[in-house]
C-alpha cells in the first residue's frame, strides 16, 4: 500500500499496531479554519502511542473528510497519522490547513 495524503495530513501504512484507543475519529484539526480531518464513514478506530496517532480501518474502506478537500477513501488496514512538513529558507515547518 502507498501513503495517502489529504491537505497537511499523510497516512503511512504500518504493520499491525498495539496502541491505546482514543474515543474519537479526528485525525487533525485545521490551524487556520478550525475544520477537522476526520473519519465520517466506515468502521475504524484511532489509537495513540508516545504522542503518535494511528488509524485502524476495519471495514473495506473508511472515508476521510475535510471541508477544504475532496473526501478520500482509506483502505482497510493500519496507518500512522503524520502532519506533513515542508522546507523553506528559514528551515522545516509543518504544513498548515
Amino acid at each position: 500500500m502507498q501513503s495517502i495524503r489529504q491537505g497537511d495530513v499523510i497516512l503511512v501504512p504500518v504493520q499491525q499496531i498495539d496502541r491505546q484507543k482514543i474515543h474519537h475519529l479526528i485525525l487533525a484539526a485545521g490551524e487556520v479554519t478550525g475544520h477537522k480531518h476526520r473519519i465520517s464513514e466506515g468502521e475504524a478506530e484511532l489509537l495513540q502511542k508516545d504522542g503518535t496517532l494511528y488509524l485502524r480501518v476495519f471495514s473495506p474502506t473508511a472515508l476521510l473528510v475535510y471541508e477544504e478537500h475532496e473526501a478520500i477513501p482509506i483502505p482497510q488496514g493500519d496507518w500512522m497519522v503524520k502532519i506533513q512538513r515542508e522546507y523553506e529558507s528559514e528551515g522545516w515547518r509543518y504544513v498548515a490547513d
